[in-house]
């Protein structure tokens, strides 16, 4: 074999070499792009499921208590804003995700305090559709827990994926770039103060 054949075949190689790694790695981060995309739609299931459970709440409350109207008319608003931001797992950017999170943040605060102030009817809380549909709400918010954390779980691990050497390169290359997860609300490093 003259030099020319072995200089060729060592290209040749090399490209395939690189070639093949480029393609495992762009299938990888197109397999973690995939599981954020995921995560996101679990996460809006659940975040869904609780708006669907607010309108047999306020129903129920409504039916079994001479109740603040400004309470309920509040939880119905806070609903109505928290399903009207929708965020495509396409468009997973920091400010669609601040804006989603301060919606649904709102609708949480709405039903905490709902729950403050139905300590005051104790007929209310006696009732078996209101347990029922409290018992719901927790297990809901809990979810939605779950699913923030394996969002950002998944966010995790694409970051890592993307911003590594040399897949940052390849990344670069084709578009894939870093994604935000969910954060504390602001105040949430603060110890709520309970008053008696």
């Amino acid at each position: 074999m003259n030099s020319k054949t072995v200089i060729l075949i060592v290209i040749v190689a090399a490209i395939l070499l690189f070639g093949g790694c480029g393609c495992s790695g762009y299938n990888g981060l197109v397999k973690q792009d995939e599981n954020v995309k995921k995560a996101w739609n679990n996460v809006q299931s659940d975040y869904q499921r609780r708006s669907d459970l607010v309108p047999n709440l306020v129903n129920t409350v409504k039916g079994a208590a001479n109740f603040e109207q400004t309470t309920l008319t509040n939880l119905v608003e806070a609903r109505a804003k928290a399903t009207s931001v929708n965020i495509n797992a396409d468009n997973l950017t920091p400010e669609k995700i601040a804006e989603f999170q301060q919606a649904q943040g709102q609708l949480s605060g709405a039903l905490s305090r709902l729950l403050a102030v139905v300590e005051n009817y104790p007929d209310l809380k006696a009732t078996q559709n209101f347990s029922q549909l409290q018992k719901q709400l927790e297990e809901i918010e809990n979810s939605i827990r779950n699913s923030r954390n394996n969002f950002n779980s998944s966010v995790n691990d694409y970051n890592v994926k993307v911003r590594s050497f040399p897949m940052n390169i390849l990344a670069g290359l084709f578009g894939f770039k870093s994604k935000t997860g969910f954060a504390a609300e602001p105040g949430a490093d603060k110890a709520p103060e309970v008053k008696f």
